[in-house]
């Protein structure tokens, strides 16, 4: 049976829960500069809500007084978003005081990483055709891989 009708599923959204919402809002908010666009606040407070930027989209979740911090994940899932150019994302969260790993060149791709107050690990990346295992400041400096001329 062929299918006419438009796609179904059409986007995956990381959803996270966080120990301290305030915390991860500034994180993705002032740090990664997403936009919530979505909220929920049944205590006066968000509890849950969506960001976005650019044509990604992330959830957050504190949990419930019911719950304790031992329902929140211990390790969760690493984060991949794909960008046009991930240096220039490695600039301005740099500006931003944010712990953002040197980007290096992995799979083709620049690569920059960090962690949100949770540990979530995510990286941004970019293609490339800098050779593989490239450090950004050797790249710089004009070295080759493992920095030795």
């Amino acid at each position: 049976m062929e299918n006419t009708s438009a796609p179904n599923i059409k986007l995956a959204v990381p959803f996270f829960g966080v120990a301290n919402m305030e915390a991860s809002l500034r994180f993705y908010m002032e740090g990664l500069q997403f936009k919530m666009t979505k909220q929920w606040t049944p205590r006066g407070k968000i509890e849950w809500c969506w960001l976005e930027r650019d044509n990604v989209s992330i959830m957050l979740q504190e949990p419930w007084a019911i719950h304790t911090q031992d329902d929140l994940p211990k390790s969760g899932p690493n984060i991949c978003f794909q960008c046009e150019d991930a240096i220039s994302l490695y600039h301005e969260f740099k500006e931003r005081g944010l712990s953002v790993t040197e980007p290096f060149v992995g799979n083709g791709m620049w690569v920059i990483g960090l962690k949100d107050p949770d540990g979530y690990r995510m990286e941004f990346s970019s293609f490339t055709d800098v050779e593989e295992e490239t450090n950004y400041s050797e790249w710089l400096a004009g070295l080759p891989p493992g920095g030795c001329p």
